[in-house]
Formats: C-alpha cells, sequence, structure tokens
C-alpha cells in the first residue's frame, strides 16, 4: 500500500507480464518467499478445461496462482488443525497471486507491465528468516512508527514489503504463537479481515474475476471465395476455445439488418467438415440499405440485442470499408438507438466500442499489404487446370486459344496463370499496353514462338485488361489480332468456374491460421487499435491497419483511372512486380531486346538430385528461358551427379527442348539420389570442360549435402569456385533454413484430396477412424500441415515419439468423441503418422490397437498414399515459385560473376584466381564462400544462405532436416482446431466425476 492512501485486507494481487522468462522468474520468486502453486493455466493445452478456466483473464496466454496459506492452529505433530475443531479460531491473513502472461501488442511489446506506485506490505511472522535469504535488503523502521519494514522487488518492479506487525496500529509484532497455540483462543486480534475464511475469500476472488463471455460474431461479404469456410471453422472454435460465445452472421450484411435467427449462436459441431466445402455456407450477399446509416443503426441494434460488440468480416475491399466505418460510427448508433427508446443507458453501456477485425476474402489478389487473399491461389489453381486442357486440344490443332479470366482491377490472376501455363502475352490493367501499337506486339511474339517450333499459343486476358487510353480489350478483340495473323483462334471464357470447388490446401491453411489470428486480434484490440487486417508477407501472418490497406488497394484503381500505369503496378506487392519483370524477360522480351554484352554472357549447369517432386522441370524452363534472353547458354547435367561421373552427359538446352515442361511433373532432365563426393576429380573435369559459370541445384537434403561438397572441395577443385545454389525440392521441406520447398505445396494438394475421399468414406459409415500415414521421412512438417488443413483428431510426427501412453490417450479422445454421435452428423475421423513417427507403432499396428481397445465403439483403418505424394502435376503455386526461384538464382550468378574482376587468360577467369608476379595467389573475387548459398524463405524474407552457415548452425545432419522446428505451431492450432484440446478436457472432467463419485 501507498503510505498515503493505505488498504487493510487486500487478499488478492494480479501481476502481469509479456515476457515469458520475467513470468518464469516471477513465479520462482514468489516461490522462495513460501507462496505455493494453486493453479497452472495454459491456454494451448488447458484452454478447454472448464475447471482450470474458472477466474482467468481472456487475454491470457498463461497464468499461474500462487498462495501464502494462513497461519492457524497446529497439533502437537505441526499439522493443521481444522478450523472447525481449533480451539484457537484466530487465523493470520492469506493472500492469493495471480501472475499472468499475455500477449504482446502495440502497446506493450517488449515491456513489463508493473504497478510501480503500488506497494503492498504482508504480514510474516519470520522477518529476519526472511532477511536472512535477501542479505542485500535491510529491516527499516516505518516512519513515526515502532513497525519494521523489509522491503523488496520482484523480477517485474513491483514493490513489496514484509512486517511482522498484524497491522500498524499494533504496539508490538505478533509472532507465530499467535495463531498456532491452542491457548491463545482469548487473544484479540486488530487486524480487520483476520477472520475472513481463505475458502470464502477464494470465492469472492473468482466471483468478482468471473465476467460475462465475449461474443463474437464472423461473416462473409461480397463475391464468395473458396476457403471462407475453413476461415468461418477457425474463427468460431478458436473463439470457442478462448472462452468466447460465437456467432455466425448469415447473408452477410443483409443478415446483419434482418437480425433474429439470421444472428445463429455457434456450436463447436456446427462447423466440422466445413474444411472441405466450397463457397461459403453461412452465405453472402451485398446490401444496399447497409451504406445507409438508418442501415446500419439498425445492425447495431440487432447485435447489441444478442450482446455482440465484436465483428470479424471475411470479404473484399467493399466489405472490409463498410465494416470499418460501421466501427467509427458505432458509438453515435448507440446513442441513436438510446435517443429512440430501443435500448436504455444500462442496456448499452457493455456495448460502447465495436471491435472489427478483416480477413480478406476474394479471388482476385486484390488487397495491398498481403501477398495472397483467401481464395485466390485455388482460383489460379482451377484457372491453370482449364488451361492445361485446353493446350491438350490447341497443340492438336495447332490452334491459338484466348483465355478471359477474373480481375477487374486487378491482374494477378492473369499474370500467375501466364506464368504458369507458359503462355506468350498476358493483359493486366495495372500495366496497359500502348494503343493501337499493342496489336504488333502481340503478333510478333506469338510467330516468334511459332518460328521456334511451338504448335500452339496461349493469351491470358484479365477481365479488366485496357489499353494505355482506357480503351477496353477484350477476348474477342485479341481473337481478331490472332485471326488477322492466320492463327485459327478460340475463345474461353472460364466465368464463375474460377470461384468453384473446395480449397487447395495453401487457401485452407492461409485462412486457418488467419482466421485464430482474427480472434486472437479481438480480445488483444483496445478501443483506441485501429481496425486490423490480417494478411501474410511470404510465409508470415501480419497485422495491417484495415483502412491504410483498403485506401491503398482503391488507389490502384484510381491511378489506372488516371492512366497513371507506374504508380498502380508500383501499389502491388514487390512480388507481383517481380513475378511481371520475369514474364517479360522469359516470354515477350525473348527477340534479342535484352541481351547482354558478350563478356557478361555465361554458362550455367543445371542439375536436379534426390527424390523426384513437382516443380523440378518448371523451374529449369524458367532458368533456361531468362537464360537465353539474356544471351547465356543453360546446360543440364543429365541424371544427377552420378550421370555426369558415369556418362558426362550434359546437354546444352534450347527454347524448344523446354518449352511444355511448365506442367510437367517428374524430372525430364533425370534424377536420382547420388551425390557430388562419390567422384569430385570428374566432376570437376566435366565442370571446366564446359567451362560452367553458374551451378543451379535442384533437390532436397541430396543437394543440400552435394552443394556443401562442392563447396569444401574449392581448395582442391577451383573451378567450383563458380557461384552455385539450390533450390529446396523436396515434398519433406526438410532442407534446413528454409520454411519452404518446391513440390510441397502439389504434394499437400495431392493430401488434400485424398483425405477427403478418405473422410467421406469415414463419415459415410460412421464410427470410421482411418490411420493415414504420409511421407517426410524425419521431418514432420508434411504431416503437421496435412493434420491442420484436414482437421485430423491426432498428428504423430517424428519430433513427438509415440509412446503407449500417447496412443492411449488418443484412443480415450477418439472413444469419447464417437461416443456423442448418434448417427446424424458426420464423424468420420483422420489421425495423421509421418512415416518415420516410430519403428515400434507402426501404421497398421496403431490401427490394430484402435480396433482392439475401442469397446465396439468405432473402427480402424490404414490409408497410405505412398509414391502418389511424389507425383502429379505440378501445383499452380510450386510452378510460380518455380519461375521465381529459377530466375533469383541466375541474377544471383549474374550479380557474383560481376565481381570477378577481369584478369589475364581465360584460366584464370574461370578458376577465379591467378598468380602474380611473386608467385602469390591472388582470387579474383572477395568473400567467395558466400557465393555457395541457398535460396530460403523465413517469414517475410525470401534470401540466400550461405551453404557453409547453414551447415554449421541449422542443420541435423543425422536426422537430415533443419534444427528449427517452424512448423510447430501447426501441431498447437490443430489440437485447437480439431477439438482434441476440448475431448482431452472432456475426458479428464469425466474421469474426476468418476474418481468423486468414488
Amino acid at each position: 500500500m501507498t503510505a498515503a492512501d493505505p488498504y487493510y485486507g487486500v487478499a488478492f494481487t494480479s501481476l502481469v507480464t509479456t515476457d515469458e522468462t520475467l513470468f518464469k522468474q516471477t513465479i520462482r520468486f514468489y516461490h522462495s518467499l513460501g507462496f505455493a502453486t494453486i493453479k497452472d493455466f495454459d491456454k494451448f493445452t488447458t484452454g478447454e478445461d472448464s475447471l482450470l478456466s474458472i477466474g482467468t483473464s481472456h487475454d491470457s496466454i498463461r497464468e499461474t496462482w500462487l498462495e501464502s496459506f494462513k497461519l492457524s492452529e497446529i497439533d502437537e505433530l505441526g499439522f493443521r488443525v481444522p478450523q472447525q475443531e481449533a480451539k484457537n479460531s484466530k487465523q493470520s491473513e492469506g493472500a492469493l497471486l495471480k501472475i499472468r502472461l499475455v500477449q504482446p501488442s502495440k502497446n506493450t511489446s517488449g515491456q513489463i507491465i508493473a504497478n510501480s506506485n503500488l506497494i503492498i506490505t504482508y504480514f510474516t511472522a519470520e522477518l529476519e528468516e526472511l532477511q536472512s535469504r535477501f542479505p542485500e535488503a535491510a529491516i527499516e523502521q516505518f516512519p513515526n512508527s515502532t513497525l519494521s519494514i523489509l522491503r523488496l522487488a520482484d523480477p517485474l518492479g513491483n514493490k513489496i514489503e514484509f512486517t511482522n506487525f498484524v497491522h500498524p496500529a499494533d504496539s508490538k509484532p505478533t509472532d507465530k504463537d499467535f495463531f498456532q497455540n491452542a491457548e491463545n483462543n482469548n487473544v484479540d486480534s486488530a487486524t480487520p479481515a483476520a477472520m475472513l475464511s481463505n475458502i470464502e475469500k477464494l470465492k469472492a476472488t473468482l466471483a468478482g474475476d468471473k465476467k460475462p463471455k465475449k461474443k463474437i460474431a464472423v461473416m462473409t461479404s461480397g463475391g464468395d471465395s473458396p476457403g471462407m469456410n475453413a476461415a468461418v471453422r477457425a474463427v468460431v472454435r478458436t473463439g470457442i476455445h478462448y472462452g468466447c460465445d460465437m456467432f455466425a452472421v448469415y447473408e452477410g450484411y443483409e443478415g446483419l439488418l434482418k437480425g433474429g435467427e439470421y444472428l445463429k449462436q455457434m456450436a463447436w459441431e456446427d462447423v466440422r467438415g466445413w474444411l472441405s466445402e466450397g463457397g461459403t455456407l453461412i452465405g453472402t450477399a451485398r446490401s444496399m440499405e447497409f451504406k445507409k446509416r438508418e442501415g446500419r443503426k439498425r445492425a447495431a441494434g440487432n447485435l447489441i440485442e444478442q450482446g455482440i460488440d465484436a465483428l470479424v468480416v471475411c470479404g473484399g475491399d467493399g466489405s472490409l470499408t463498410g465494416a470499418d466505418l460501421f466501427r467509427h460510427e458505432w458509438p453515435s448508433l448507440v446513442e441513436d438507438l438510446v435517443k429512440d427508446g430501443r435500448f436504455t443507458e444500462a442496456q448499452v453501456a457493455p456495448y460502447k466500442n465495436l471491435t472489427i477485425v478483416g480477413l480478406v476474402g476474394s479471388i482476385d489478389n486484390d488487397m495491398s499489404g498481403t501477398d495472397s487473399t483467401i481464395g485466390a491461389y485455388s482460383a489460379l489453381e482451377r484457372i491453370c487446370e482449364m488451361v492445361d486442357y485446353i493446350d491438350a486440344t490447341a497443340k492438336s490443332h495447332s490452334r491459338a486459344f484466348v483465355v478471359e479470366v477474373m480481375g477487374r482491377h486487378c491482374g494477378w490472376l492473369a499474370l500467375m496463370a501466364g506464368i504458369a501455363t507458359g503462355a506468350d502475352y498476358i493483359f493486366i490493367p495495372e500495366r496497359a499496353v500502348p494503343a493501337g501499337k499493342w496489336q504488333q506486339e502481340l503478333k510478333d511474339v506469338c510467330q516468334r514462338h511459332r518460328n521456334k517450333g511451338r504448335r500452339n499459343n496461349t493469351v491470358i486476358v484479365a477481365e479488366g485488361a485496357l489499353d494505355d487510353e482506357l480503351n477496353p480489350i477484350t477476348a474477342e478483340n485479341v481473337k481478331d489480332v490472332l485471326i488477322d495473323l492466320g492463327l485459327d483462334t478460340k475463345v474461353t471464357i472460364l466465368g464463375h468456374v474460377q470461384r468453384g470447388g473446395t480449397a487447395v490446401a495453401h487457401d485452407r491453411w492461409l485462412a486457418t491460421l488467419q482466421g485464430v489470428d482474427a480472434v486472437k486480434a479481438v480480445l488483444e484490440n483496445t478501443p483506441e487499435t485501429p481496425s486490423p487486417l490480417i494478411g501474410i508477407l511470404e510465409n508470415k501472418i501480419i497485422r495491417m491497419p484495415l483502412v491504410e490497406s483498403v485506401k491503398l488497394t482503391k488507389q490502384v484503381a484510381d491511378a489506372i483511372e488516371s492512366k497513371n500505369f507506374d504508380k498502380a503496378i508500383s501499389l502491388r506487392d514487390t512480388e507481383f512486380i517481380e513475378l511481371y519483370e520475369n514474364f517479360l524477360s522469359t516470354t515477350v522480351r525473348d527477340d534479342g531486346t535484352e541481351l547482354l554484352p558478350p563478356a557478361e554472357r555465361l554458362n550455367i549447369g543445371i542439375v536436379h538430385v534426390g527424390a523426384p517432386s513437382a516443380a523440378l522441370n518448371a523451374a529449369t524452363r524458367a532458368a533456361t528461358l531468362y537464360c537465353l534472353s539474356h544471351g547465356h547458354k543453360p546446360f543440364a547435367i543429365m541424371n544427377g551427379f552420378s550421370g555426369l561421373i558415369q556418362t558426362g552427359r550434359v546437354k546444352e538446352l534450347s527454347w524448344i527442348d523446354v518449352e511444355n515442361w511448365h506442367n510437367l511433373g517428374g524430372s525430364e532432365i533425370g534424377t536420382n539420389r547420388s551425390v557430388a563426393a562419390e567422384d569430385m576429380g570428374t566432376i570437376a573435369y566435366y565442370f571446366q570442360k564446359f567451362k560452367f559459370d553458374g551451378l543451379m541445384i535442384l533437390g532436397g537434403f541430396e543437394g543440400f549435402r552435394s552443394l556443401k561438397q562442392l563447396r569444401d572441395s574449392r581448395k582442391d577443385h577451383p573451378i567450383f569456385n563458380i557461384p552455385m545454389t539450390l533450390i529446396p525440392s523436396t515434398i519433406s521441406n526438410n532442407v534446413p533454413g528454409t520454411e519452404y520447398s518446391l513440390g510441397v505445396d502439389t504434394c499437400l494438394n495431392t493430401l488434400v484430396n485424398y483425405t477427403d475421399d478418405i473422410k467421406q468414406s469415414a463419415s459415410a459409415t460412421r464410427k470410421r477412424c482411418f490411420v493415414v500415414e504420409v511421407q517426410g521421412g524425419h521431418s514432420g512438417y508434411l504431416a503437421s500441415f496435412t493434420g491442420l488443413v484436414t482437421g485430423a483428431v491426432s498428428v504423430y510426427t517424428p519430433e513427438h515419439k509415440i509412446n503407449l501412453s500417447s496412443i492411449a490417450e488418443d484412443l480415450s479422445l477418439l472413444k469419447e468423441n464417437f461416443s456423442h454421435d448418434k448417427g446424424e452428423v458426420r464423424n468420420g475421423k483422420i489421425v495423421i503418422r509421418n512415416e518415420e513417427a516410430s519403428c515400434v507403432y507402426t501404421t497398421e499396428l496403431i490401427a490394430d490397437i484402435y480396433c482392439e481397445q475401442s469397446d465396439k465403439k468405432f473402427g480402424a483403418k490404414t490409408a497410405i498414399p505412398g509414391h502418389v505424394q511424389q507425383g502429379g502435376v505440378p501445383s499452380s503455386k510450386d510452378r510460380v515459385t518455380a519461375s521465381r526461384f529459377a530466375v533469383k538464382c541466375v541474377k544471383f550468378f549474374e550479380n557474383w560473376n560481376k565481381r570477378n574482376l577481369p584478369c589475364d587468360g581465360s584460366d584464370a577467369h574461370i578458376l577465379r584466381f591467378h598468380y602474380n608476379a611473386k608467385g602469390e595467389k591472388i582470387y579474383t573475387v572477395a568473400n567467395e564462400d558466400d557465393s555457395a548459398a541457398v535460396i530460403c524463405v523465413n517469414g517475410s524474407q525470401v534470401t540466400f544462405k550461405p551453404i557453409a552457415k547453414l551447415w554449421e548452425e541449422e542443420t541435423s545432419v543425422e536426422l537430415r532436416k533443419g534444427t528449427e522446428v517452424h512448423w510447430e505451431e501447426f501441431n498447437k492450432i490443430g489440437d485447437i482446431l480439431s477439438g482434441r484440446l476440448k475431448l482431452r478436457a472432456e475426458v479428464l472432467a469425466a474421469k474426476q466425476l468418476a474418481e468423486a463419485q468414488l
């Protein structure tokens, strides 16, 4: 207490920090003072435990409750005598501490939250002993009193004091006998609250801390997009996990206006099976009435009637703009509702502010500040699938096809489809073509590709395409130009097929993670926090100011309208701009306009190493086309390093060799698991023979190991001083240092479709669980990701070894789950097991254990997709990423070779060193060790990491993967959303009830 404003009998204190280390240190500090732990709460592991959740705060990640038990009568053995049997009715004050760990926010990140002006004084009967534990603290006399004080500060900076006076008004200290001796029954205590029962005090604390549940609504608005259902599922289940009441607004803003049955409270089971559903199951509708203030006032009233003051909106820029306007008007709308007599001041008092969080659901991917929106990659996958089909018939008849895709003000779909399908030309609104001139350029490009041997032409047109005079360019306009060129031309307008179908793996993952973060944002935001928009940058979920993002998005359309196309494309993200330039370099400007001077032209070797994965060919194609347009010579090392060692076969790639490789799986140049170290001398011989200036390796851990071996051999074989890169390409995603590998997205799409079918079978037969085995080696990435996006009950990974206790828990959870199934709902279950999760508990054995011990409550089967995970047509995301990474690598080679300073003699240039007049070796490139690197994705960054540093600091050679488990968060979120933690709490509650009844 402060001396100026004292309060006596305070039994409860809450301490808060955002720092996990300080959180643990504070607990240990109070333990040293004699406090004991009575509750340990963790939202991720015990969030569904109704007993442990009582009294906890909504924004706590973890809470530890500590209690200092009161002094009371003890018997001759030192045990406390029950109060109802005690002769001495006196008890000292007990004390309860709640230590909370909360999520860092904009206002608290990196801060310690301390009550610097608050001093708490505790009574202790052993002041001297306490002082001996903290020798740096001295016992002081309280001013104008005989009161003795020992002053300390906890790790959070909170000031605490200890005294052996029960009350400042006492004339002398109080010892333990006052409370513990049965003979002291007639001694009065001066402490006003000393007789308060600790149980009653705890009940009072819990009752005072228990708040009404937070009520959050989720809605979808605007055009539908695949993945919206996954977002709604994530929002609903995350909210329930954190103790909120969750509502769904049916039919978008129209449902807000109607209220009543359109605002439906959602239970856990209401969103079961939604991951695999396309469209939006809660409906969407545009509302003209909501654009009027009177309509928004009615919507506000409908929300207040349900007690809702937080809204998660999944939609496009128009929907999100309306939501933010709704938030800003909310206080005045509430005032109007009171004036109108619909509510009283008391009724609206808890709802003075509205929290809005935005999720972008749009197939156009037109929101500024985020790399992708929910549904965009699903729509792109549909487009690529359709264009692949069109290409097959176009080649048969040597035709040209003009394909129109969606994108009124955004050319993302057209651009990505153009790259992924190997199109000859694209039309996008951000980069308008020159009026009156584009026709000839289109003819030149298509004819040039025909002359190189191509049998068909494909042109992708965004629906908002125009020229620089703002004249619309339609698919029919393009068709007329191609017919004038003499080509048999057809038009295909894909239309709403782009919106249809189930979401691909990426969109399920994106919607799930953003939905979870949306609920966290609701619980963390304050009335002063700007409405956030949940986005993604490379591989990292981010929050952005909603208003700013919408403003930038609308500026694109304004820039196009004002013919400022440079500004329009600059407002897109850097990936968009980079890929557009790559498309021009590899496809449109392959007429010699980008040829480098002869001295800067390079010989680039390309080799595939390890097991096949999708997009190896797509990356090789992009690298080849970029090389050819810049005057470099691309060479394919046939059949990996063993092929080079055994046959020396190296093929110079031409334009026609690779032009149709964009959608081919496997490896057209051959691959195997052999590594470079099998014969370094022979490899060095061929490198020098072909005068390689750079080497691009595509592969998994074998490729990673080969790059390290080549780098280590530089001292013996100077030809390896050339820049070398690895593009991680493996479905296991086990290359150290990166979070993404080529082929993993294709594999995940395959597994998503496979498990959807399996789960459908399990649901149809009722009460059946499938144990699905996935590949991945010692990396649990594939299993964890698949478990997250398919709603698996449990995921077995190498990082968390299977044991009998984990199988027993899963068995209990499955029993509990299936016991609730009465046949009226789909209730098939999936368990995902990584192939290396255990050498004892195989997929078959786990299924057999489930069957044997299920008490006939459910059956279990196995499903093993096997090598189908490595095959198939590469996904659109893998194709685009392959093209991006391949061009980045060639540019990497160009930059390093520019550092190769001129020196006399071609051998010196190739070997990157020469001898001076004194016979000293002089290297031509400084810091060349960094030129052997892996292209890596980490959070929001794409970088080249030196192989030497990666091998030393981030590699587990024995386990063939990186030391960082960057997918661990998938398992935590999966446990929440699949119901695993909820079921665990139910099983625990049932067990406790059974024990209590015994």
